[in-house]
């Protein structure tokens, strides 16, 4: 049998094929390579010695989905295609809406009509919106303050709606929280279009003399130096949890939600030093005023996912920093095509 993964050549989808294909898996790849690379494809086929089966289309055009569905005798998907910039999703919320929860939709449409029921699906810990207390857990209220986490709420409440209507379907929600760092190989990492949305791919490109310092964004937050702290987990141990999601769908649980984060919070200047300390160099960074929106404090409660899944996130603040530093300094331009 075979796992389909959307939105597959991606940055925590390349991360999580190779996971796949190294526990034996079949995998087949959908993506419309809108900000990814299949230069990422050959490199996750050079990592695992194992080929890729890729179809280069759009999630939304459901003639394509439905032909790959007929071509492939797929057991179970892994959901990532989906646009996913906070900022960007406040400047264009339809896009995101088209994108995120129409997309979804067309997918499941899919599945449904090919009897194939079992969906992990990727979420954001950005449903929450800001917390009352800490830790978060999966029973806190929900309140995204973006049309990007509006979005990842919306398709939430259509699959919740889908496994109250058929009970045969399975669907695992995975809330992540701040997925950083790269693969041990330094070939895949996180490659963004444009300027980094994200705070590690800003400092990496910092340090590695793309952009010339950092912004950060807030020092007057109630935190220990005052900057914004975050739940970051490293991509490595997130892929794991899509394989410990999957494992739990095939005892037909219904559907289930976990926290993906490590339970621990670091601030901006926390993933700054620990950089540093990565790359040897001083990271230049300007205080700027705090974003509307932002968040002081942030961190998961992982209990149930250890509970359920038999899962936690093993790698530190160190690994995230030094997986970080090998492929970006191995891969100053990220994906070139021309290289490969």
């Amino acid at each position: 049998m075979t796992i389909l993964v959307t939105g597959g050549a991606g940055y925590i989808g390349t991360h999580t094929v190779v996971e796949l294909l190294n526990s034996g898996n079949d995998v087949v790849i959908l993506d419309n390579l809108s900000n990814s690379s299949v230069t990422a494809l050959k490199r996750v086929e050079k990592i695992t010695g194992k080929q890729v089966r890729f179809y280069q289309g759009d999630i939304l055009n459901k003639p394509f989905v439905q032909k790959l569905f007929s071509e492939n005798n797929i057991e179970s998907v892994i959901h990532f295609a989906g646009l996913k910039a906070v900022g960007e999703s406040v400047e264009h919320p339809l896009r995101y809406y088209e994108n995120n929860v129409t997309g979804t939709i067309t997918l499941c449409q899919v599945m449904a009509e090919f009897n194939v029921k079992n969906l992990v699906f990727s979420s954001s810990a950005t449903v929450y919106g800001e917390p009352d207390t800490l830790p978060i857990t999966e029973d806190f209220p929900t309140a995204p303050m973006s049309p990007y986490g509006q979005s990842k709420l919306m398709v939430e409440h259509i699959l919740s709606d889908l496994c109250i209507s058929d009970a045969s379907w399975n669907i695992a929600r995975l809330r992540y929280f701040n997925p950083v760092g790269a693969h041990q190989s330094g070939l895949i990492g996180e490659d963004p279009n444009d300027i980094p949305n994200n705070l590690m791919p800003f400092i990496s490109q910092v340090a590695v003399g793309k952009r010339e310092q950092l912004s950060v964004f807030g020092d007057d937050y109630d935190t220990p130096d005052g900057t914004g702290v975050r739940d970051y987990i490293h991509v490595v141990d997130l892929a794991i949890g899509h394989l410990r999601a999957l494992d739990k769908l095939r005892t037909q649980p219904g559907l289930v939600t976990y926290n993906l984060g490590t339970g621990q919070g670091f601030s901006v200047l926390d993933m700054v030093t620990a950089f540093e300390k990565a790359c040897g160099n001083k990271i230049k960074y300007q205080v700027s005023a705090r974003r509307a929106g932002d968040i002081g404090i942030y961190y998961a409660d992982p209990q149930k996912a250890q509970t359920e899944l038999n899962w936690q996130a093993t790698h530190s603040i160190d690994d995230m920093a030094q997986s970080s530093w090998h492929w970006q300094s191995t891969n100053p331009s990220g994906y070139n095509p021309t290289s490969e």
